[in-house]
């Protein structure tokens, strides 16, 4: 019997143990209950930190602060400051941009030598662009911020939160959207130091793995507190970038921008919203400040004349690839591809219309329902990667019905859904000229909680003519024959 005893103990003990085991297993590996966080496994390490970025950025304004500039400097050597910082930026830009040609140039058999002087160059001019940016940076606040006075999006006379901007190197940010629906649904903000590369092991695991649409994209500003906006040569894009993250700082103390990432809907109703009026805010800055950069200025009084004599758009010569139309068009074909369940369909017509956009110019990496979830938000103009979305057009009939910038931004703030911007231009109400509400979360005020500035995916692809006239003559035709048998559903013949 004590030998029996001593058996059940020992199998009692086992049986105990074992379920100990499987507990601590069961335990220890993590119970992910959405995609997110599934997907912030593969972006370990890889993130960028915010927190130690606003630190520094917050150093830099204090010392901004601390010199009371641009106050007791001149209208003329505020634009001087300014003027000089670009000039810089543009020098800086090319001399980078020789360096990388040296070591790329199979002639060069010793790039590290040959490339001395140019980078004892840069060097220099990085060194004055540092002083002068601390300058330039005020001066483009207070000018924006003269501006939002004018509009009336003021609190006591002042700008809330008063604008705050610094350029910077800025994160990736990958973009996570099922395959069988257009929708950003996680998305993560990554280090600058990251390359195509990077990029490519990143998607490849995450698609892979997880069975969704992924993609890396470049943002010009990004809506933490200071701002955080691109190195660029372009005055007009940095002012333009200044005022779309300020907005977003705006709306986030205000129902729309609290509710960012509540609904692909609402993230629209945001990032249009900025666009429109950071589009807004950059002409009008450039024409009370920097009128001789203002592009009509540049055209002489022939284009003048010609655009007075042409007033209707429909009548402009038009680029032979219109890059927002033909968007437009292949976003509204994937949708309607997806809502019929036909998946592959949609994939293969995305990847084969990207061949014929890198043929006519517009260089992108991947075209995937990632793609269009990103940049689909951004519906501030007609056409482009939104598609058919009503959300971008209401945002943008209520903007057009609006008698200022100040009174629409104010108007569009208050709302808390799409069903109430469609009531709102259903039953419209007269705009007060204050605002009625300031929701001051300081909480989230340093967060990037929504809002990006994205990079103009095809900036520049028309400065030289890119387009093949041969080629976009007759492309639908042209490209139904060449398309793989899988996908012809997708793309029907216009013949």
């Amino acid at each position: 019997m004590p030998g029996m005893f001593s058996r059940w103990q020992a199998w009692l003990e086992r049986a105990i143990l074992l379920g100990v085991v499987a507990l601590l297993l069961s335990t220890s590996v993590p119970r992910l209950p959405d995609l997110r966080a599934r997907a912030a496994m593969y972006v370990d390490g890889l993130t960028f930190d915010f927190n130690i970025w606003t630190v520094r950025a917050l150093w830099f304004k204090a010392q901004q602060a601390s010199m009371g500039l641009p106050g007791y400097l001149s209208r003329v050597a505020r634009k001087q400051a300014v003027d000089d910082y670009f000039r810089l930026t543009e020098d800086a830009l090319r001399t980078e941009a020789a360096l990388n040609d040296l070591y790329s140039d199979p002639r060069v058999t010793d790039p590290q030598a040959d490339g001395a002087l140019l980078r004892a160059r840069l060097d220099a001019l990085r060194r004055d662009q540092a002083r002068v940016q601390i300058l330039a940076e005020s001066v483009l606040e207070a000018q924006i911020a003269a501006v939002l006075a004018q509009e009336g999006l003021t609190f006591l006379g002042q700008p809330l939160p008063p604008v705050l901007a610094h350029i910077t190197p800025l994160p990736y940010d990958l973009v996570i959207s099922p395959r069988d629906r257009i929708e950003q649904v996680a998305a993560f903000m990554l280090r600058p130091d990251l390359t195509a590369d990077d990029f490519e092991r990143l998607e490849a695991r995450v698609d892979a793995d997880l069975g969704v649409s992924s993609l890396v994209v470049p943002v010009g500003g990004v809506g933490t507190y200071p701002t955080m906006v691109q190195r660029t040569a372009s005055l007009s894009w940095t002012v333009q970038t200044f005022a779309h993250e300020w907005t977003h700082n705006y709306l986030n103390w205000h129902p729309l921008g609290l509710r960012y990432d509540r609904t692909p809907a609402l993230r629209t109703m945001n990032e249009t919203t900025a666009s429109i009026a950071g589009e807004e805010i950059g002409v009008a800055v450039l024409r009370q400040f920097y009128p001789e950069r203002v592009p009509l200025a540049q055209h002489g009084e022939e284009s003048v004349a010609w655009l007075q004599e042409h007033p209707d758009p429909r009548d402009w010569p038009r680029p032979v690839f219109d890059a927002r139309e033909e968007l437009h068009r292949t976003r509204v074909r994937v949708d309607a591809l997806l809502d019929a369940g036909e998946v592959e369909a949609a994939e293969t017509y995305m990847e084969v219309r990207r061949q014929f956009f890198w043929l006519m110019g517009l260089r992108l990496r991947k075209l995937n329902q990632a793609y269009f979830a990103f940049y689909g938000a951004y519906a501030a103009a007609p056409g482009g990667a939104a598609g058919a979305d009503p959300v971008g057009p209401a945002v943008r009939t209520l903007r057009e019905r609006s008698p200022s910038l100040g009174a629409f931004v104010r108007a569009i703030s208050r709302l808390h859904s799409f069903a109430e911007l469609q009531s709102l231009l259903e039953n419209p109400t007269d705009d007060g000229g204050t605002p009625d509400e300031t929701l001051a979360v300081v909480t989230g005020l340093f967060a990037p909680a929504g809002g990006m500035q994205p990079l103009n995916p095809w900036a520049g692809c028309f400065a030289d003519g890119c387009a093949d006239p041969d080629l976009a003559a007759d492309a639908d035709a042209d490209f139904w024959r060449i398309l793989p048998g899988a996908a012809r559903s997708a793309y029907p013949s216009p013949r």
